[in-house]
Parts: C-alpha cells; sequence; structure tokens
C-alpha cells in the first residue's frame, strides 16, 4: 500500500496547476524527485539573525530594503515569486544590444524615484554609507547595472570632485547627478593599464586660443574599454600627458565633451564599440581617439596642478625635501581619491560570493546522491564530509571578508590626508584579496552545483563572466599586491633608518616581542583568538625582515632598488599575503567584540576560527618558513574537518533511541527515516523516543536509514560504514515491527498480481476485438 500511496502522490501532483502553485509560492516536498526545500524544516537559529545582518551589512539596513522593495515593484527588475519570496533577476538571455538598453531604462527608473539623490551634491557621513549601500543593493541585482552606475557617479562624478575646484563642481556635480550628463572615465589605453604614468596621449597647451589640445599619437594610445563610450557617454575625463613648452609635467586630467545631447560624435572624435565580451554586456565598453581635439583651458581638473592665462604651468605640491621628483609627488596625490573604485569593487565581490554560496548551499541541502546501505534512501550531498569541506571553509572566508570590505568602507568614507597612504595599501590589499576569493568560490559553487550550475537563471555560472574582471580593473591584482609589498618595505625601511616604532599600516604588532608558537598544538590553543592572532602577525614580521633582506642583498650586489624588487618577486607576494590576512582577521575580531548577543559571538568564533585554520591549511607559507611543524599542520587539518561538522551539526543533536546515530532538529518529519526503526517520522511514530522518552511506538515505516549522522565522537564517515556493517547481523527491528512489515508485504504483493490480471485481461479483450474487425 506503500507503494501504492507513493504512486498515488506522484500522479497527483504532476496532474496540478503548476502555474497556480508558482503564483501561490507553495514550499512543498517532491515525492517523485526525493525533494524536500530547506525552508520545510527550518528549525530556528542559534543566534539572531537580525543582528548578524546588522553586522554583515554594517550600515544603512532600512535604505537597502527600500531599494529592494522599489526594485520588485518595477517589472524592468523581473520580480518573481518563488516559495513565498520575491525574487529579481536579470534576463541573461538578451542581446548584447537588448542588455545595454534595458540597463539605461533602470537606470532611468531608479533616477525618477530619488535612488541617486545626494551621491554627488550630498554632504557628510551618511550621505557616503546610503550611496554605498544602495550600491551594493544594485550590485546584487546586476553587476552591469552597478558598473554603469559606478562609473558615471565614482570615476566620472568622483574625478570631477575630487580632482576639480569650485568652478567644476557648479558646473558638473548637479548635472552629473540628474543624468543631464552622462559621463564616462578614459584612462586605460590600448598600451597601457596597470602603468597609468606610462599613457601616451599627449595634450598641449595653446596660449593664443587659450585652450588645451588633446592628441592620440599612436594606436597604443587610444582609449580602450571605457566603460559608457560606445553608446551613451557624452563627455569623458581623459587622463594625458601633460607637456608645457617642451616639458612633460606628467599625468594630468581633461573633461572633454564627445557627444551632443542627441548622441552625435564630436569634432575630431572617434568612438569604436568594443564588442561582446564575456559578461558585463549590459556597459557598452568603447574604443576613444583624440585627433587634435580642442578644449577650454577651465576644463583642466586643478585642485593639484594648473596652467595660467599664458600658459604657465602653477603646481600646489612642491617640496625639494622629497626623494621623487615633483611630478611623482603629484601623481601620487593626483591618483589617491581614485580608491573609491577599489573600495566598491571590494565590496561587491563580496556580496558575489555570499550570493554563490547560498545558491550551493542551499542546492546541498536538497540534493540527493548514491546511498550507504543497501535499499536505504540516497545521501544529501552537504551529509558528505567532502562537500562540507568544500563550502563551508569559503562560507567562513567570506563573512571575514564581509568584515573586511565594512572596515574599509569606513576607512574610504573617513579618510583624512594622514590616512591616504593607508587608505592606499589596505584598498590595494582587499581588493586582490577579496575578488580572487571570489572568483575562487563562484568556480566551487558552480561545480558544487553540478549541471544546475550551468544553467543561467541559477546565476553562479552567469556571476563567474561578471566578476571575472575584477580580478584585472582598477588595478591588476597582482601588481596592487606588489604596492602592498613597497609600501611595508618602505615603512620598515624608513622606521629602522629613524630607530622609530612603527605607527601605520597596522605594524605597530612589530613594536612588541616576537610571538612564540607551541611545539604541540592542542584543540583549545587552535580556537584562541591569541594564538590565531600571534601566529599571522608571526608570519608577516618574519616575511616582511626576509623581505627586507633579501631587496638589501641584491641592492649590495649593485642592482637598482626596482631591480631588487623584481628580483625578490616571491617574498613580496608572500608579504602581501600576510599582511591581508592580518588585516582582515583583525577587522573580524573587531566584529567580534562588537557583537553583545552570547550564540552570536559563539557562531562567529566558530567562523573565525575556520577562517583561520583553512588559511593556515592552505598557505604553503607556513610551513615553507617553519612557522609550522608538520606534526601541528596534521593537527590544522584535522581540526577543520572537525569544524566543518561542527558548523554544520550547530543544531540540536537528536539521538536515534539505540545510540547508533544522531542528527539535527530539522530531520525531523522530513519524509527520510533517519534511524533504523524508522521513529523520527510522523506516518511511523511521534518521535518521542528520540528526546529519550518511554514511548516505545511500532515501525510501520518502510524506508531505511539515509545516512549515518554526525556522532559526537566526529567519527569519519569510513568508521560509521565499518559500524554499520557490524551491524548487520544485530537484529535492529523488533519482531512486532517484523510482522507488521511482511503483513504490509502481502498486501502490496496482492495489489501487484491483481493490477497484472487486469492488465492481461486488458490486452486480450483488445486483441480479440483487433482480429473480429480484420475478419470482416
Amino acid at each position: 500500500m506503500e507503494k501504492v500511496d507513493f504512486r498515488t502522490r506522484v500522479l497527483t501532483r504532476h496532474l496540478q496547476d503548476s502555474r497556480r502553485l508558482a503564483i501561490a509560492g507553495d514550499i512543498s516536498c517532491s515525492p517523485c524527485l526525493s525533494y524536500t526545500p530547506p525552508e520545510a524544516s527550518e528549525q530556528p537559529f542559534s543566534f539572531d539573525v537580525t543582528s548578524m545582518r546588522k553586522l554583515m551589512d554594517g550600515h544603512n539596513l532600512e535604505d537597502r530594503d527600500w531599494l529592494f522593495n522599489l526594485m520588485i515593484q518595477s517589472n524592468l527588475f523581473n520580480p518573481k515569486l518563488r516559495g513565498g519570496k520575491v525574487f529579481v533577476v536579470p534576463d541573461y538571455n538578451q542581446s548584447m544590444e537588448q542588455q545595454r538598453e534595458m540597463t539605461m531604462k533602470r537606470i532611468q527608473y531608479l533616477l525618477d524615484h530619488g535612488v541617486f539623490q545626494g551621491w554627488l551634491t550630498g554632504k557628510g557621513f551618511e550621505d557616503e554609507m546610503r550611496k554605498l549601500s544602495l550600491l551594493e543593493v544594485i550590485e546584487i541585482f546586476d553587476h552591469s547595472l552597478a558598473i554603469k552606475i559606478g562609473v558615471h557617479f565614482f570615476l566620472w562624478g568622483g574625478a570631477v570632485q575630487f580632482f576639480g575646484t569650485k568652478r567644476h563642481h557648479d558646473k558638473w556635480l548637479n548635472a552629473t547627478e540628474n543624468y543631464m550628463v552622462k559621463g564616462c572615465f578614459a584612462m586605460t589605453e590600448l598600451g597601457h593599464g596597470s602603468n597609468v604614468r606610462g599613457i601616451e596621449t599627449i595634450t598641449t597647451y595653446d596660449s593664443k586660443s587659450r585652450e588645451f589640445v588633446i592628441n592620440t599619437p599612436c594606436e597604443s594610445a587610444q582609449k580602450y574599454w571605457i566603460g559608457g563610450a560606445a553608446n551613451h557617454a557624452t563627455h569623458t575625463v581623459v587622463f594625458s600627458q601633460l607637456n608645457i613648452d617642451g616639458k612633460n609635467e606628467g599625468v594630468h586630467a581633461f573633461i572633454t565633451q564627445i557627444r551632443d545631447a542627441e548622441g552625435n560624435i564630436s569634432p575630431n572624435i572617434r568612438i569604436s564599440d568594443c564588442g561582446h565580451k564575456i559578461g558585463l554586456n549590459g556597459v557598452d565598453n568603447g574604443r576613444i581617439w583624440f585627433d587634435n581635439v580642442r578644449i577650454p583651458r577651465e576644463n583642466l581638473l586643478n585642485s593639484v596642478a594648473d596652467v595660467s592665462p599664458d600658459g604657465k604651468y602653477l603646481s600646489a605640491i612642491k617640496d625639494p625635501d622629497q626623494f621623487f621628483p615633483d611630478r611623482t609627488v603629484r601623481f601620487g596625490a593626483f591618483m589617491a581619491p581614485l580608491t573609491s573604485g577599489r573600495v566598491t569593487i571590494a565590496a561587491s565581490a563580496v556580496y558575489s560570493a555570499k550570493i554563490s554560496l547560498a545558491i550551493a548551499i542551499r542546492y546541498s541541502l536538497t540534493r540527493r546522491a548514491f546511498s550507504i546501505t543497501p535499499n536505504s534512501a540516497e545521501v544529501l550531498l552537504l551529509d558528505y564530509p567532502s562537500h562540507q569541506r568544500r563550502l563551508l571553509p569559503l562560507l567562513a572566508k567570506t563573512y571575514a571578508m564581509s568584515f573586511a570590505a565594512n572596515h574599509l568602507k569606513l576607512l574610504y568614507v573617513k579618510r583624512t590626508p594622514q590616512l591616504i597612504k593607508t587608505l592606499h595599501v589596505v584598498s590595494s590589499a582587499f581588493k586582490a584579496i577579496l575578488t580572487w576569493h571570489n572568483m575562487r568560490t563562484l568556480q566551487e559553487c558552480r561545480e558544487a552545483c553540478g549541471g544546475q550550475g550551468l544553467k543561467t537563471e541559477n546565476r553562479v555560472g552567469q556571476l563567474k563572466g561578471e566578476f571575472d574582471v575584477q580580478s584585472t580593473f582598477e588595478g591588476d591584482n597582482n601588481v596592487l599586491m606588489q604596492q602592498v609589498s613597497k609600501a611595508l618595505l618602505a615603512e620598515y625601511v624608513a622606521a629602522k633608518r629613524k630607530n622609530k616604532p612603527f605607527k601605520e599600516l597596522g605594524l605597530e604588532h612589530m613594536n612588541k616581542s616576537c610571538p612564540t608558537i607551541p611545539l604541540e598544538l592542542t584543540v583549545s590553543t587552535l580556537r584562541s583568538s591569541q594564538f590565531q592572532n600571534d601566529i599571522f602577525c608571526l608570519r608577516e614580521r618574519d616575511l616582511l625582515n626576509r623581505f627586507a633582506a633579501e631587496v638589501s642583498k641584491y641592492q649590495a650586489q649593485g642592482e637598482s632598488k626596482e631591480s631588487a624588487f623584481v628580483a625578490s618577486y616571491q617574498l613580496a607576494e608572500d608579504l602581501g599575503r600576510a599582511f591581508s590576512d592580518r588585516a582582515i582577521l583583525q577587522t573580524f575580531l573587531e566584529a567580534e567584540n562588537n557583537a553583545t548577543d552570547a550564540p552570536l559571538k559563539n557562531a562567529l568564533g566558530l567562523l573565525r576560527s575556520m577562517y583561520v585554520l583553512v588559511t593556515l591549511d592552505e598557505d604553503a607559507a607556513f610551513l615553507r618558513y617553519g612557522y609550522l611543524t608538520t606534526e601541528n599542520a596534521a593537527t590544522v587539518r584535522k581540526e577543520v574537518a572537525k569544524l566543518c561538522n561542527e558548523k554544520y551539526y550547530d543544531a540540536e543533536l537528536i539521538k536515534c533511541r539505540d545510540g547508533s546515530k544522531s542528527f539535527t532538529k530539522n530531520r525531523l518529519n522530513d519524509n527520510f527515516c533517519d534511524c533504523a526503526d524508522g521513529t523520527d517520522e510522523p506516518d511511523c511514530c511521534d518521535g518521542s523516543d528520540e528526546y529519550g522518552g518511554t514511548v516505545l511506538c511500532p515501525n510501520t515505516c518502510i524506508m531505511g536509514g539515509n545516512i549515518v549522522y554526525q556522532r559526537t565522537s566526529y567519527d569519519s564517515v569510513a568508521s560509521n560504514l565499518d559500524a554499520i556493517n557490524s551491524r548487520k547481523t544485530k537484529p535492529v527491528i523488533k519482531m512486532e515491527d517484523t510482522a507488521q512489515k511482511l503483513s504490509g508485504l502481502k498486501a502490496l504483493v496482492f495489489l501487484q498480481v491483481a493490477l497484472v490480471i487486469v492488465i492481461v485481461a486488458f490486452r486480450l479483450i483488445r486483441r480479440r476485438k483487433t482480429r473480429r474487425r480484420n475478419s470482416r
């Protein structure tokens, strides 16, 4: 009868109106797929979810919710009701041209509803934080839309705001905020990307007409990958070498019109489309050539330097005591405000990782594969320790990097002239580490979802193409990490030369005595925040000393400083990662200390330990330089596996009465028998024996236990399988249960025989009728 009931449920589900179900947004099990949505059996969390969200998002939660609710009210954002929740996602089946058109329609919708109000004209901390929070919501929906908006406000608008003066602010900021002007940012060239100082576009000054003349002298000087240039931008900020009276004064920025209000390309401007890309096809990237384009003298963004009407070059930075030439110092001051791009990229990378992990982990809580015992239900993917090891460490790292991104945003918004160097170093490090982490997470989540990860509607595969560019734009990650190491070396040399303590870039820990690591690491030590901070500081301190010594050795052999640095690239890479990991851990500890709820602190403590220990396990530097012995490295690896189990089975553990298995409370009433006697399911029993009750119910469940769940001793799956095999000869079902099963089996056999007789009789009747027709 059980089998008949199963088939009846399958047929009933297939015959139901699927459209009605979709509209209603029901969450229900699917017997034909052995599918149970996680929401159907979700239990209360051990910590307060709202408090965790406050820590993760960090700020402006109400503004974020307001914008999301604004999106779901418009069909432009494709709102869909699924499982009682509304989701918005772009339609990636559109052509490149359609995606670009849709991006502009969405921008207009957001503009009409006041989303961009105060993004450039607002003043103060609250306006800056609101802008960053709203951009993050947009990034969660569609990276193309976020990049298009980011280029307009943060690059074009930010250049006018930070490089310009009052005359530029009055003319351009309000027009930009209202999209009366559509801006782009022409820095990258075909021949120069990360090396901005080497760009080849040339600008000269004509004192007679009081105009600047911008020229693209060769093909490698064409502006390339300029977001917004191909279709929509009316103006651009052009970065160019400025030549005054035959002297190169370095890179400067100029406002230049490239289209009129009707979209016609301006004279002496040539524009070409960069074409289809592996992602971000809602952004119209283009190429620009300038053929002696003339612009007014006032279009020079002159916060750092200016040119008088008669052609005299005037610089606000002139310090003869500087080791570097004047134009190098000006270049550094000139480029400092552009850190906003790295800040927003780092934050968006974290949200991309969150999306992919949410999808992959949820999928692993519903998809089953293979059985451990014959005739038993298949095992959930996340019940496999190997699957836990793939996803849960990435989850812990994403928490850590979420706190790092929040710290970076605050550092940017609260920046002062004294913090410019720190902001540059930290933003370079976090942008590289967070975007690398995102791409690794996306790839692992894609694989963890199997074939479903390839479907565009499931987003993970699409996000790979959308976010891949983050590793190289706003600075190639490898180059940024080298800049981090250079800055650390400069700080080290200055402190040693002046015999003064370290006081910048988080290197204050080097003023203390060198931390020591125990010869034998215990579980309590591994999970101690003191040990975790010590070993990260030890690695950074030692690598900085090694790096400085190696560069000094090469210089002593006659190499230049730059050549010595290039030759020491391996230590430079290790040092950059060491700095980043230590800084990220410190932001995690700050977030943990800000939590007041005990259960929330406990969850964060597990996540922090997972983040640190996975880093120790994966980074060969800890073994390479002797910070960990091989025995301690093995202990770390075992503890990572143990933490994976603890995190997964963090909910209340329920034991089967015979003690053979334990499982989380949300396994009750999920239509799968976790215990051998099946008493955890409502159709079999009331489940009271799992809570240590005295009620014993006869077993009527014909489904077998589907997995050996986590034991209190954290045994491996292999040992659990041995335990299953050793119990095969023992009676695990009482006689009355066996009799009841046999009775049900007899009824089932009788029903199947009756069905066979009916089918045979029906076929015989059809044959006779066919023969009579043929005889006529």
